[in-house]
């Protein structure tokens, strides 16, 4: 456990994503002036921050590991080299004069960036961003028609990004503003319907997802809530476009085709299609893809679907709970090309407990051999609530790696079958601090995935755990739905209710 003191309660969420991305996989436990005080021997490391906001900032810190001080600097020194000039040490204590710098919290970050690269001996490929979502500044920068080098310049030089990542972000940012072109921002909307049921629970699972299994005499009455919910969007919505629409969960493809075929002919029924650029349907588990419930979604207007390995190693997908088999994943795929689908993504996941850096490149490079219009690449993410995370001490023994060079790889692989990177996130706890990456063929992008993470458009989101997210210019604000399946259907009107006060209906 690290223990955080602070001062003050501002910009705790940025001290603790900084302090976590050091040190991944150890529980940060913040307190504050007041707060009952946990004794030094339960914490391998103990971070005092004191400061001040004003002109010049003013940070003290002081380190303890297991109750001894280290000290941070015997001399006047730079924190870390002449592209830093405004991070200077003088003994225990940071002072801080933010030339050019953005705002305090950026300063701030810098400054105890540089304390904890020096006590760790590590540096973040994300210097110190902390946020999911890297490419927005890119994206906000090129709004305000700000060149590349400056971007750059910032990323790099302020925010300490690698020039590998700015790179990158710059990249997707820049794609992504032409995709979003063909989006309807002001009067469009995207549609995210949530089926929460899965095959089996993978180990790495936090979303709100149910053996099916154990609520398969619930599914019908599951089904006429969400569509006692499909009635009230689109009502209310009747006026507005649609553009995307995208099935996940859990898994979408454990209903049967008849559920499926209930499902889709509900949407086809109340809204209006005619603006529609993109419907996705997850059929992640392959286990769970069959021919008729691919003949089905061909039979509305499905036009990109995910059949998602995570891996192409048997013994991983049976250390992770997928309980399908590597042959599964060709058979489905080779089902939705017979089926004529021709927009299909693959997520793979580096990082999985166990897998060696050749292990993934086996992984990237069948996956290629496919040709899938979509890949995603998702670093592994320690969520809290997933029974990797819970059960942590279980799967000690089980190396979850990834780098710069691994993703590099990945890259490397794909685009040398045509596949481009366009829509970029982050989270919390991710192995080797990296990213998810997806990258598609041009025209084959998925413009959802790019709206739900630049958060330009209103997302209307039903099912049990879905949120919706109103979009109003720079103001963002949200309705969640219960998690429970038994819960969501019992209480659908309250579900209803808070969309109501969401749209001040």
């Amino acid at each position: 456990m690290i223990r955080v003191t602070l001062n003050r309660d501002l910009y705790v969420y940025d001290i603790q994503g900084l302090v976590m991305a050091f040190y991944p996989g150890e529980k940060i436990f913040t307190e504050f002036p007041g707060t009952e005080k946990k004794t030094e021997e339960q914490a391998s490391r103990t971070l005092l921050v004191q400061y001040e906001v004003g002109e010049p900032l003013s940070v003290s810190f002081e380190l303890r590991v297991r109750g001894k001080k280290l000290p941070l600097a015997t001399e006047e020194e730079k924190a870390s080299g002449p592209e830093e000039p405004e991070c200077v040490f003088r003994k225990d204590r940071i002072l801080l004069v933010p030339e050019g710098a953005r705002s305090e919290k950026t300063v701030l970050k810098r400054a105890l960036y540089a304390l904890l690269r020096e006590e760790s001996g590590r540096t973040l490929p994300w210097g110190t961003l902390t946020g999911i979502r890297p490419t927005k500044i890119a994206m906000g920068m090129l709004k305000e028609e700000r060149s590349i080098p400056e971007i750059l310049a910032h990323l790099e030089g302020n925010l300490l990004c690698s020039e590998e990542k700015s790179t990158l972000a710059v990249r997707i940012a820049e794609r992504e503003l032409k995709l979003l072109q063909g989006v309807d921002t002001d009067d469009g909307f995207s549609l995210y319907v949530g089926i929460p049921f899965c095959p089996s629970i993978c180990l790495y699972c936090s979303f709100s997802s149910f053996p099916l299994a154990r609520y398969q005499n619930r599914v019908g009455d599951y089904l006429t809530a969400l569509i006692r919910e499909l009635d009230f969007a689109a009502e209310t919505f009747r006026d507005k476009k649609l553009n995307t629409i995208y099935f996940g969960g859990g898994t979408p493809t454990t209903l049967s085709p008849g559920d499926l075929d209930r499902l889709f002919s509900a949407i086809e029924a109340r809204f209006d299609l005619s603006r529609l650029l993109e419907w996705t349907v997850e059929a992640g588990r392959p286990d769970s893809v069959s021919e008729d419930k691919l003949r089905v979604m061909k039979d509305h207007p499905v036009s990109r679907i995910s059949v998602n390995p995570q891996t192409m190693h048997q013994k991983t997908l049976d250390l992770i709970g997928r309980r399908h088999t590597v042959k599964d994943v060709l058979t489905a795929y080779e089902l939705a090309r017979k089926c004529g689908f021709d927009n299909i993504n693959m997520d793979l996941i580096a990082g999985l407990p166990g897998e060696s850096r050749e292990d993934m490149e086996e992984t990237f490079r069948r996956v290629a051999g496919l040709r899938p219009e979509n890949v995603t690449i998702h670093s592994l993410a320690l969520k809290r609530a997933a029974r990797l995370n819970l059960e942590r001490a279980e799967y000690a023994a089980f190396r979850m790696e990834n780098s710069d060079d691994i993703m590099r790889c990945a890259e490397e692989i794909l685009q040398g079958i045509g596949l481009q990177p366009y829509y970029l996130y982050r989270q919390k706890n991710m192995a080797g601090n990296q990213e998810n990456v997806g990258y598609a063929l041009p025209g084959k992008e998925g413009l959802y995935n790019i709206l739900i993470m630049e958060e330009i458009h209103t997302i209307l989101a039903l099912g049990a755990g879905a949120t919706t997210k109103r979009v109003e210019r720079d103001r963002i604000t949200r309705a969640e739905n219960v998690k429970d399946v038994d819960t969501y259907i019992r209480n659908i009107d309250e579900m209803i209710a808070r969309k109501k006060r969401l749209f001040d209906l």
